[in-house]
């Protein structure tokens, strides 16, 4: 018979809590922060320009709605080729080492958003403006394809027992403050009159993605290795191993589980983040110079939410917090669209506050532990991007376009958007339910996550 005891986490055998090096850990959880924070404030500016003014600029020859969907389409390419570079960028961390996708992913996303801001537009060369529009936006997607997955697998490889919900929650901690960047350098360009705004103006929110690169840049080169991958390499030949070919054969029934736990929480997060911006603009006829300063305050708040959801994960149980969660999210979208459309500024503020807490970083702060706790050790950047990234493509990549064709079949009625988002939720709410607690498992363990495995507090066999 099976029985499970709670004992301390220093009673564990010390060739098992692997103890961490303080400043690589300090420099791992800065590391995933400034990464993420350049991947969010690219997507962030992209998807506020794909709302604002992207439709104008790349799409003036068709009504305002059909310009907006033109928009959330180019949008979506992005999350069509982040499995893609999911794939190509995790083969080389489970054989060259997670630091060197982490670097690499970096230039090419910061160089694709910057070329976006040298783009000319559609009354300058035609139908070539939406077209190299849609190629930028495939690049920022492909280097953005390992890009989370990638610092979600290092801090926790890296985080010691007891600390990996929090402090692989930097990851998303990074990106809520990408979004504040990202809000606070489009509130500043919205100062502008609107014809310097669209001349010369949204392409300096663009251009100034460099500086978050070169920032991003100078702390990943100093950045340490995983533990877990260094060991790793001392017992398995990690060149010469297929990873897409394991992965695929030991752990192909995990990357589904996370394809459907992430799903929701991926369509809910971008529906906050982009389609509901389209649709205070559109729908309800709130200014868009109202939206990026309140974009701008709930992403702080996302900040705090998401260090506090990976905390009381560490306390609580991964499973536990993130059933809470999405439980909510489940029925939040039926009150949401009627207090947007009462017009109330002071609760439209609130709703959107409460929405980049909860479904943009609440959950996904603790998935960054929660996700690479359910690999084994020889796929676990594989087995994490190809869920997350899956899962980002029927999600958020075509979330937002999703949401606008609901509200032109419907007569733009809220009802259908509002289950759209419920049906996905729930799905990520049972796939959670039938997972395992991983609470500080061992992540050398070459198998996936069972029952069992979790030490919370710490739990163990016996």
């Amino acid at each position: 018979m099976v029985t499970t005891k709670a004992v301390g986490i220093d009673e564990i055998p010390p060739e098992q809590q692997r103890p961490a090096d303080p400043k690589s850990v300090r420099r791992a959880a800065l590391a995933g922060l400034v990464g993420t924070m350049l991947e969010n404030y690219d997507f962030v500016i992209y998807g506020t320009a794909s709302a604002l003014v992207f439709g104008k600029l790349f799409f003036p020859q068709i009504s305002p709605v059909a310009a907006l969907m033109a928009a959330f389409s180019a949008y979506a390419v992005g999350f069509v080729a982040r499995p893609l570079g999911g794939v190509f960028f995790s083969h080389f961390g489970e054989k060259l080492g997670r630091k060197w996708v982490l670097v690499t992913t970096l230039f090419l996303m910061g160089g694709a958003t910057f070329a976006i801001g040298c783009l000319p537009d559609f009354h300058t060369i035609g139908a070539l403006a939406p077209i190299l529009l849609v190629v930028c936006r495939a690049l920022q997607g492909f280097g953005a394809g390992a890009e989370q997955s990638g610092g979600a697998t290092l801090l926790a490889e890296t985080a010691p027992l007891g600390r990996r919900g929090r402090l692989s929650s930097f990851v998303m901690v990074g990106a809520a403050l990408g979004a504040v960047l990202g809000a606070g350098a489009w509130a500043i360009a919205q100062l502008l009159p609107e014809a310097m705004l669209m001349v010369w103006g949204w392409r300096a929110v663009f251009w100034s993605s460099i500086f978050v690169t070169a920032a991003a840049a100078i702390i990943r080169s100093k950045l340490a290795e995983s533990p877990v991958f260094e060991e790793l390499k001392e017992t398995v030949d990690v060149k010469n191993q297929a990873p897409l070919r394991v992965v695929a054969r030991e752990g192909r029934w995990s990357v589904l589980r996370v394809v459907f736990m992430n799903w929701g929480v991926s369509t809910h997060s971008y529906m906050y983040q982009v389609f509901l911006i389209g649709y205070l603009a559109t729908v309800v006829g709130i200014s868009t110079t109202f939206i990026p300063p309140v974009q701008l305050v709930a992403s702080i708040a996302a900040a705090l939410a998401a260090f506090v959801a990976g905390l009381l994960s560490d306390v609580f149980g991964r499973r536990r917090m993130t059933l809470i969660l999405c439980g909510v999210l489940v029925v939040s979208p039926f009150f949401v669209f009627p207090g947007v459309n009462t017009g109330s500024k002071m609760l439209i503020s609130g709703i959107i506050i409460l929405g980049y807490m909860f479904a943009a970083q609440g959950v996904t702060a603790i998935h960054m532990s929660y996700l690479p706790e359910l690999f084994g050790s020889r796929y676990r950047y594989s087995g994490v991007t190809l869920g997350r990234e899956i899962s980002a493509v029927i999600g958020g990549g075509i979330a937002p376009l999703v949401g606008s064709a609901l509200l032109s079949w419907f007569m733009e009625s809220w009802i259908p958007v509002a289950i759209y988002m419920a049906l996905t939720m729930l799905v990520s709410f049972i796939a959670t339910f039938t997972a395992p607690e991983t609470i500080n498992r061992d992540l050398m363990i070459s198998t996936d996550a069972k029952e069992g495995e979790q030490r919370p507090g710490v739990f163990v066999r016996s």
